[in-house]
């Protein structure tokens, strides 16, 4: 997808190589994205730690429990978005987690990159999914800016949903479901 004045957000799988980038993006994003992410120990943003977070990805992957990818833009990678917990049967659902480096924050690579994945999801020839959902931080306007922009619904709050920044925070809930 390219915007009216810059370069295209694309999405594609995460691959084991992309180990050392992303290591890169989290260590430089850090400051950033604490705030919103669970504590994490200094293993995680080193290229062995993200290397081993990709490869369990990528094995949910060819179980049919997760899609990892990455999000670049401007053929630079500057985020990763996955979906997880894909749940068959009558079910039909994902949950959708994503980030973007603070450079392109404010910019729609979030939002294109959020497109990007509900189209594939819901795409009987992609993943066939009836459901999408996802949680902000109560405090996270700029996160469900995104998911409003995409046609997601507000469904709730969930009292200490998850542990964020060291305790556990309360999240509102967001769905998109396909049209029929």
């Amino acid at each position: 997808m390219t915007g009216p004045a810059g370069p295209a957000t694309t999405l594609r799988l995460a691959r084991p190589e992309d180990a050392a980038a992303v290591a890169a993006l989290l260590r430089e994003n850090w400051p950033f994205l604490q705030p919103y992410e669970p504590e994490r120990d200094e293993a995680y943003f080193t290229t062995d730690g993200q290397a081993e977070v990709l490869t369990r990805l990528l094995a949910e992957h060819a179980a049919g429990r997760a899609v990892p990818y990455v999000i670049e833009f401007g053929g630079e990678l500057v985020g990763r978005l996955t979906l997880s917990g894909v749940v068959r049967g009558p079910f039909q659902s994902a949950d959708v987690g994503y980030f973007v480096a603070e450079a392109v924050n404010g910019r729609g690579v979030a939002t294109a990159a959020v497109a990007a994945v509900a189209e594939t999801a819901f795409d009987p020839a992609g993943l066939g999914l009836h459901r999408l959902q996802a949680g902000t931080l109560l405090s996270n306007s700029a996160s469900q800016a995104v998911l409003q922009r995409n046609g997601f619904e507000r469904i709730g709050v969930a009292r200490r949903y998850l542990r964020i920044a060291g305790r556990w925070q309360d999240h509102v809930l967001y769905q998109l479901v396909a049209a029929l």
